[in-house]
């Protein structure tokens, strides 16, 4: 949680898929927002003082048996409250409306008849369209309600009371498919008094002060890893306390070709903190052996990085007591934040030993990916830093399904090589092209090879082969938390696969991976 002057949209999640985009998208408009669970007490929202609560929409009915419901008492805290699709239909019903199993459920595009007079649509076109994805609906507004919004099967698909601060829409605003549900999310903020001052300036500027006041003269060691995340970070700690930083960088034998040289040549770029190489492939392999899990996986390499960053500590940093990570939002929110389920164990978050003898520095835990790649931009980190493609802590431990051996991580490695320099040729990685890339091209958020724990058979030479195939994943994605698989030209493809089978040995199959998150996620471990 964010403890400053900041004003606070908190985002109740009523188990819905876009929880986070709600999130991200109140921030865009500099106001911080931040998602908490469904059972959040009335008194604990009140105790954290938020301008205003957003319910968010959700899978279920509110007949279910198990549907989500919230304190009711919050409804009468005199808090402003957005419901948004399930949200909308519970706000509703708990306030004595009703709400109506009608057959007749819309999904998709769907033409919305607003009130323009209304104080939360007001001088929006009468006509528009809006992003539906519902089975029940509103059929009677609760008292003291004027009804400002209907389609043809949904009567009451918008709601307000402004005297309490109580409004609803059946639709999605946050999702780009409603063209004008920024507008929406603009107004509710506005009409709340919620001051936008959530930015990267006061993002660096807040978090300098807090590192300031958690360490004082204490010192502290960075894991760097040459991502975004780790760089980032480093930088705000290093313009916090300077040279009390040492950053730690571990080859652990998992990492993509020629990591370590590039991360070493970036880093003398931006920071003058001192860099430690601690060279640790054989022990994190042997932590490996026989592992198949990727939990399991996840656990021991976090743990082992503990145990290395503890005796960097020791012997290059005066027994540094603090660690710095590059932990995001999204690492916390998918290993299990409150009573979310866990997704994975991030080996930062959830992957940690019980008797890690550091405390933790984490600035950038509360940011989503944009985020952190805007706060690095002020920073003044070079572009290809601040744009390079994210990389998974445990490296390509996850990328190799089954058992992580040196010859399978070679590999892998040198499928992810082909992938990436022809993502590079095709123009398609905004690590190279930075900010003045064609607007018209749709940039690769992460594009990377997957080992799976299987072999094929094919015809190499006129001879039969039996021998791994390699799924080559690329995903575009605005903050990771949700990813839609790249439409890649079929001649970047051929060139892609025509590669890794002539180049790699011992791979003579290649399979595209088109699974959109949800239901998979970007990594496959």
């Amino acid at each position: 949680m964010v403890t400053s002057a900041h004003d606070t949209v908190l985002v109740i999640d009523l188990g819905a898929q876009y929880a986070n985009v709600i999130a991200r998208r109140v921030r865009e408009r500099h106001v911080y927002s931040e998602i908490v669970p469904h059972d959040i007490s009335a008194a604990d929202v009140v105790a954290r003082g938020p301008a205003g609560v957003i319910l968010s929409g959700g899978p279920m009915s509110v007949y279910a048996d198990n549907a989500l419901r919230i304190d009711p008492d919050l409804l009468t805290a005199g808090i402003p409250v957005l419901g948004i699709c399930y949200g909308h239909q519970l706000l509703a019903q708990e306030l004595g409306g009703e709400v109506t199993r009608t057959g007749r459920g819309e999904y998709g595009r769907t033409t919305l008849r607003a009130d323009p007079d209304s104080m939360l649509l007001r001088g929006q076109p009468t006509d528009q369209t809006v992003w539906m994805s519902h089975g029940d609906a509103v059929t009677r507004a609760p008292d003291g309600f004027r009804v400002i919004a209907a389609t043809d099967d949904t009567p009451v698909a918008g709601i307000e009371d402004p005297q309490r601060g109580l409004y609803g829409v059946q639709y999605h605003p946050e999702v780009s498919h409603t063209p004008l549900g920024g507008v929406v999310l603009d107004t509710f903020l506005s009409q709340i008094g919620a001051r936008r001052t959530w930015t990267a300036h006061s993002v660096i500027a807040q978090q300098v002060d807090a590192i300031r006041a958690q360490v004082g003269t204490g010192r502290l060691v960075c894991g760097l890893s040459g991502g975004v995340d780790s760089a980032v970070a480093a930088a705000i700690v290093a313009d916090a306390v300077g040279e009390q930083l040492t950053c730690v960088f571990v080859d652990h034998g998992l990492l993509r070709h020629d990591e370590r040289r590039l991360v070493e040549e970036a880093f003398g770029a931006y920071s003058d903190s001192r860099l430690v190489v601690v060279k640790a492939a054989d022990r994190f392999l042997e932590q490996l052996a026989g592992v198949t899990d990727p939990e399991t996986k996840r656990k021991r390499i976090g743990a082992e990085f503990i145990r290395v960053f503890e005796e960097a500590a020791r012997d290059h940093a005066g027994d540094a007591r603090f660690l710095v990570q590059g932990t995001l939002y999204p690492d916390v929110i998918e290993s299990g934040h409150g009573s979310a389920a866990t997704i994975k164990s991030h080996h930062n978050v959830g992957g940690l030993p019980d008797d890690m003898a550091f405390e933790l520095v984490e600035p950038l835990r509360w940011l989503f990916k944009d985020e952190v790649r805007r706060v690095g931009e002020e920073l003044g980190l070079p572009p290809e830093i601040v744009w390079r493609q994210p990389f998974p802590g445990p490296g390509l431990a996850v990328r190799v399904i089954g058992e992580v051996t040196a010859e399978r991580l070679d590999l892998v490695r040198a499928a992810d090589r082909v992938v990436l320099e022809e993502l590079r040729r095709a123009g398609l990685d905004r690590a190279v092209t930075h900010a003045e890339a064609d607007a018209d091209v749709e940039h690769v958020w992460q594009s990377f090879a997957v080992l799976p724990d299987v072999r094929a058979v094919g015809v190499q030479g006129d001879e039969r082969t039996y021998g791994y195939p390699v799924i080559v994943r690329a995903v575009t994605s605005e903050d990771a938390m949700t990813a839609d698989f790249a439409r890649l030209d079929w001649e970047v493809l051929e060139r892609i696969a025509n590669r890794i089978v002539g180049e790699v040995d011992g791979v003579n199959r290649v399979a595209y991976d088109i699974t959109s998150k949800p239901p998979g996620t970007i990594e496959w471990e």
